[in-house]
């Protein structure tokens, strides 16, 4: 039985001349599945800018609308306005804004210290007609110390002008439920997207959780770690995870699903064939 859940992918700008084929053909196995849009990261203080917008612009050629993620710590006004004078003279309206982290060897966080910032900056120099996406984490920004205090930022987020929001990823979903509830009481109505990753290579992905303070359950990691190097398991057993994810969350409410795609379409497509999106 299919559903009309609205889904959205992310990719990271390709280094390489192949890469940037790879990807094309990755756009194209995806875009069949007609989401709302493909997010581009970009790299600590806009160290992949100039491969974001060629990325955008690829995708923005093939007929989808593509989201560039914007950072903004280490930067100036001047040259975020910049950027988004680029973005325009391309029809992109829709961004993910960001505070982003700092290059290696960089003291100074420049003119922008949080999202919020860049936000306002965005509303009140370019008008309303961005669709302006923010990043919240329902298991507490790995820099932050306080959970209230990190939802108060993304509060703040929403209050400066952000459609929407997508969240870190995560393999628990009490923890992104509990979130909305505590967003909700709080104000926030902009929907909250929930991110997901699927489970290709563990290792890589147990690394980016132990970086970002995402716990992976107990049986989940046990049973990975029981399979070692046997990767058609460890593909099979992560389609399980996390197809009963979405599917938990889809039943929950959740307004979507955004998946981090690694730049693969293989796996994020199976998910969405057992989850009848």
């Amino acid at each position: 039985m299919s559903r009309a859940v609205p889904i959205s992918f992310e990719f990271f700008p390709p280094n390489t001349p192949l890469g940037d084929e790879k990807l094309r053909t990755v756009v194209a196995e995806l875009g069949t599945l007609r989401p709302q849009f493909f997010s581009v990261t970009y790299g600590a203080g806009g160290a992949t800018r100039d491969k974001t917008l060629a990325t955008v612009s690829a995708i923005a050629a093939m007929g989808h609308e593509a989201a560039p993620h914007l950072s903004c710590v280490g930067s100036t006004r001047e040259r975020i306005a910049g950027i988004l004078d680029t973005y325009r003279a391309q029809n992109i309206r829709r961004l993910v804004a960001l505070r982003g982290d700092l290059p290696s060897g960089t003291a100074t966080a420049g003119e922008f210290r949080y999202a919020a910032e860049l936000i306002q900056f965005i509303r009140q120099t370019q008008g309303p007609d961005w669709h302006i996406e923010v990043a919240c984490y329902p298991e507490v920004h790995p820099q932050q110390r306080y959970a209230k205090r990190d939802l108060q930022f993304f509060v703040d987020k929403v209050n400066a002008g952000a459609n929407s929001a997508i969240t870190q990823f995560f393999y628990n979903a009490d923890a992104y439920f509990h979130f909305v509830d505590e967003a909700r009481k709080l104000g926030v109505t902009v929907p909250i997207v929930p991110g997901v990753m699927p489970i290709l290579n563990y290792s890589r992905i147990a690394m980016f959780a132990q970086r970002d303070g995402i716990e992976i359950p107990r049986w989940v990691a046990l049973k990975m770690e029981g399979f070692m190097d046997d990767a058609a398991s460890v593909r099979a057993f992560g389609l399980d995870v996390v197809s009963a994810l979405c599917r938990r969350l889809i039943d929950g409410g959740a307004p979507g699903i955004h998946f981090y795609t690694l730049n693969q379409s293989a796996l994020s497509l199976e998910v969405c064939r057992r989850i009848g999106v």
